[in-house]
């Protein structure tokens, strides 16, 4: 059995290490955590040198079985913070839960997070239930109080173009507990406001404010850097005049007409396209007016046997184009412009966005009619101050006349590969660089959930890969 040592009794290393320790944990909270997490020093100089807690406790215990309970549910304790700080600075475990990037990543794909290549960032709301991000039996899982300043230690680089990246919900700060897609913003303009979602609480819950680090994660594809001005013509993407390449396999909806046969579900699964994602339309519930509609000018409904809605890449589309059965394959056109900013019709679609804008930190801008529509949300909601526009047209930030504002902090532009089926900065806005999580690096397990265990439900070959922003 160890024995407590006194200090007399310690050899030269254990001296050190009781010095060392308590030191660089001072100079951490002092030159860069905050004096919050001085809360923990006394704890660790009681450890080394005071010695008023009896940390070994529980080997005094005499009776040996429970002894031997208490010594497992304290290792079991240590574990646990050993787990939860490595996730917070170093690596943390996510789960693909949707197909907006299909091919790159599949959902039921599981991998971990690094958060070190863009700086690890400090916890902002550090009391919470060790290893949650915002749910625990039913409840939140965090106390909204104490809220710290954000801090983000160096990292190796900064986000790139091009690069995968996780990062908390912007527009999750509030949430409806039992309705989280939509989000609470579309929920609150599509029902004429917070009111008429409180009125319903069976429906969607209760709403909820939380903290930065506190929302969900996503994860998407970087495609705009701060001060980038980005626009989308055709679904191309465009930073500064200059034509983007389209990520390798990015997939886009297509309307596939088929007169010589039906696809079985099999087929389509061998393709690469989900159950979830094979969606089939009835050609006798069409009229030539909503094919036309459609994009599918002169297409005679009756000559039709089947019409399939399916996210293909270029190589997925030429392999249905050459098969028989195929008449006619058309990109599926979406004139729905309620997207980003929200309650603001620009015009945009899904496949033709923009000009816009990228904030960065230190760019000023104008504050117009539109710059207020588009860059609200970043100066209110993300950069906390108090923003109000009188009916003279005189605006107020923080109570004083404004023309102009700069912004604090850089921000990014983010969508996913599958481009039709994904929640994007197109439908959000702009991603926060206090929101940026980390990256994707490694991809320890993959699930089918279209298939059983015994018929290729785990995904052999995509198991413990890094990610680099490619298709495995």
């Amino acid at each position: 059995m160890k024995m407590k040592l006194h200090w007399q009794d310690k050899t030269i290393f254990q001296k050190i290490v009781a010095i060392v320790i308590p030191i660089l944990y001072l100079l951490f909270c002092l030159l860069w955590a905050g004096p919050f997490w001085l809360i923990f020093l006394p704890f660790i100089l009681d450890y080394y040198f005071t010695k008023f807690i009896n940390w070994s406790w529980y080997r005094n215990i005499k009776n040996k079985t429970l002894r031997g309970f208490v010594s497992l549910l304290a290792d079991l304790l240590w574990a646990v913070i050993g787990v939860h700080l490595l996730s917070i600075f170093f690596v943390q475990n996510f789960a693909i839960p949707t197909s907006s990037l299909e091919k790159t990543l599949l959902v039921g794909d599981y991998l971990f997070v690094d958060k070190v290549t863009y700086g690890p960032r400090m916890p902002m709301t550090p009391l919470q239930v060790p290893l949650t991000q915002n749910r625990f039996l039913g409840r939140e899982s965090y106390l909204s109080k104490p809220q710290l300043s954000y801090k983000r230690l160096k990292g190796i680089r900064k986000v790139q173009r091009g690069d995968l990246v996780v990062f908390n919900f912007p527009t999750g700060d509030t949430v409806t507990t039992k309705v989280t897609n939509p989000d609470y913003y579309y929920l609150k303009e599509m029902y004429g406001g917070r009111a008429a979602l409180e009125a319903q609480p069976e429906v969607f819950g209760k709403i909820v404010y939380r903290p930065v680090d506190r929302r969900d994660h996503y994860v998407k594809r970087c495609v705009g850097l701060p001060g980038d001005l980005i626009e989308i013509r055709n679904n191309d993407i465009y930073i500064n005049g200059k034509q983007q390449a389209r990520p390798e396999h990015m997939q886009l909806n297509y309307w596939v007409c088929t007169r010589g046969g039906y696809f079985s579900s099999e087929e389509l699964k061998h393709l690469g396209i989900s159950l979830d994602d094979q969606h089939v339309v009835s050609p006798s519930q069409l009229s030539a007016g909503d094919l036309e509609a459609m994009g599918l000018t002169g297409v005679d409904p009756s000559d039709l046997q089947a019409l399939y809605l399916l996210p293909l890449t270029e190589e997925m589309r030429q392999q249905l184009a050459s098969d028989s059965r195929v008449s006619k394959i058309v990109v599926s056109q979406d004139p729905n412009t309620n997207l980003y900013p929200v309650g603001h019709d620009l015009g945009w679609t899904r496949d033709n966005y923009g000009p816009l804008q990228i904030p960065r930190k230190g760019l000023t801008i104008e504050l117009t009619p539109k710059a207020l529509a588009l860059y609200s949300r970043c100066i209110h909601n993300y950069e906390g101050h108090a923003l109000e526009q009188r009916p003279d047209g005189t605006i107020l930030i923080d109570g004083q006349p404004a023309t102009h504002y700069t912004f604090g902090m850089d921000y990014y532009y983010m969508m996913g590969d599958n481009r039709h089926n994904s929640a994007d900065s197109r439908y959000w806005g702009f991603v926060p660089e206090d929101h940026i999580v980390g990256r994707p690096a490694l991809l320890w397990l993959s699930l089918d959930k279209d298939l059983g265990l015994c018929g290729g439900k785990i995904r052999w070959r995509r198991m413990m890969h890094t990610i680099h922003g490619q298709p495995l």
